[in-house]
């Protein structure tokens, strides 16, 4: 009895969903938390979207850049994952901090970067990744086990010694979220969760407490 009473004390004394009110404010905190707490791979998030029969598709990805417009990431525009966002326009992230006991759901609608967001970050890859991405096409079947590394090497013998300019269907996505919901795990789980939730883009966010 005396473990659960120290936990619901916890729970009251919880600063973050005590005074949060901003949730990019708060993503924040956390990302920069697991940047610290996860020995690999922080910013790995899991990205939902649905396909043109309306069955559900999940992946995982590398969160690239986020700011008060969103959350970005980088892809194939003519993936699977490319394709089914163009066509929706919607999508639904998640993160998992282990160490931290942590979970941020995000579902929002998404927008493509500008191709100077998708330009300087593309310049920033190694160049084996730049090749990589005219290399292969992506999410498509494969002719056989050595298509993809021919590829490369043709593409790399093209380029040469040059710059490798940004392949006009590689770019970004922004997830522009309507929702962002902030999980922490507690013992007899009596867990917190914290939804903010908004009608619009340019809307104002309300916060809502659910129960686990």
């Amino acid at each position: 009895m005396s473990e659960l009473l120290n936990t619901l004390k916890a729970l009251r004394a919880e600063p973050d969903f005590a005074s949060a009110d901003d949730p990019f404010a708060l993503f924040g905190r956390w990302f920069a938390q697991a940047k610290e707490a996860e020995p690999e791979y922080p910013e790995a998030m899991c990205l939902a979207t649905v396909d043109e029969h309306g069955m559900p598709d999940a992946r995982m990805v590398l969160l690239k850049d986020f700011d008060e417009r969103g959350f970005v990431f980088y892809t194939n525009m003519e993936s699977a994952k490319g394709r089914q966002i163009m066509a929706t326009g919607k999508a639904a992230l998640t993160f998992w901090w282990r160490n931290l006991h942590r979970q941020v759901r995000i579902r929002g609608l998404t927008e493509q970067v500008s191709d100077a967001e998708a330009d300087a970050y593309f310049a920033t890859r190694p160049r084996g990744s730049q090749i990589g991405a005219w290399a292969s096409k992506q999410s498509r079947e494969m002719e056989d086990a050595q298509a993809l590394k021919k590829a490369a090497l043709r593409e790399a013998a093209r380029f040469g010694l040059g710059e490798v300019p940004r392949p006009p269907y590689w770019t970004g996505v922004r997830v522009i979220p309507l929702q962002m919901e902030f999980w922490h795990e507690r013992p007899f789980r009596l867990h917190e969760r914290i939804v903010f939730l908004r009608d619009a883009p340019d809307a104002p966010w309300r916060r809502k407490r659910l129960y686990p």
